[in-house]
């Protein structure tokens, strides 16, 4: 795999279609940038337009565009590094994936759970950017920390996530969101129905680190009082689990 150098030049604007609004905005976005990039045109190495530049092309939020970026590193196609920008890792897709393999069993169950879960917490989490207070704000942001503290410790972070989510339902201030997830506990995390000998260790990280910048998108929604864009970032954190865990039904 070569290896982009933080020297590389930007990319000239991209030969891209302006999307509607029929489907999902960040699909259209990835799905156009991801053939570019298993297309070679644009080469492995090059950089990826600005975050700006790419919302002018596509005629979409920066939001749109975080979710479709999120979506290519999910499949290994590139990487965004802090004072550089998105480079492009490879040319062909390699998805990151929480396991080896699932029981049928739990993979049910965790889908069931997901389509649930998309039914109310795109709410709650448009309700907590409206309603949250600074005690809810602390609480936020101190469990979006734990969550990536632990995980670049190599741990599943399955309590830090559960807690984040509860967070969320918290700042709503409707005692039934948080009923819903006392009721469950850290149950309705995914990853807590997996068997640790299933989990691929190299896959897995990869897969947490899609789940920990999703969080912080949510985050940022949330704490901006974007009551839509905090539901947005919701829905498609919470549709992209249901695609992946999807993926095991056909094993």
């Amino acid at each position: 795999m070569a290896k982009p150098s933080a020297t590389a030049s930007a990319l000239k604007p991209l030969q891209v279609s302006k999307v509607t609004q029929q489907g999902s905005l960040s699909v259209h976005v990835a799905d156009q940038l991801e053939a570019l990039i298993t297309q070679g045109k644009v080469a492995v190495g090059d950089k990826l337009p600005t975050e700006n530049s790419l919302c002018d092309s596509f005629g979409v939020s920066r939001t749109v565009i975080r979710e479709a970026i999120t979506h290519l590193k999910s499949l290994g196609l590139v990487e965004t590094r802090r004072g550089v920008g998105t480079s492009v890792l490879r040319s062909s897709t390699v998805e990151a994936r929480p396991a080896e393999r699932i029981n049928p069993t739990t993979v049910e169950d965790i889908l069931h759970l997901l389509e649930l879960r998309l039914t109310l917490e795109p709410t709650a989490a448009e309700l907590a950017a409206l309603r949250y207070d600074d005690e809810d704000r602390q609480r936020l942001e101190a469990q979006h920390a734990a969550f990536s503290k632990t995980y670049a410790a190599k741990s599943q972070a399955r309590e830090e996530d559960y807690l984040f989510h509860f967070a969320i339902a918290t700042a709503t201030k409707n005692p039934f969101f948080q009923s819903f997830y006392k009721q469950w506990s850290q149950s309705v995390i995914p990853r807590a129905k997996l068997l640790s000998i299933d989990i691929n260790p190299i896959s897995s990280e990869r897969y947490l680190e899609r789940v920990q910048e999703e969080h912080s998108y949510i985050l940022e929604a949330i704490l901006s009082r974007d009551a839509q864009a905090a539901r947005e970032t919701m829905f498609q954190h919470l549709n992209r689990a249901r695609n992946t865990y999807a993926q095991y039904r056909e094993q």
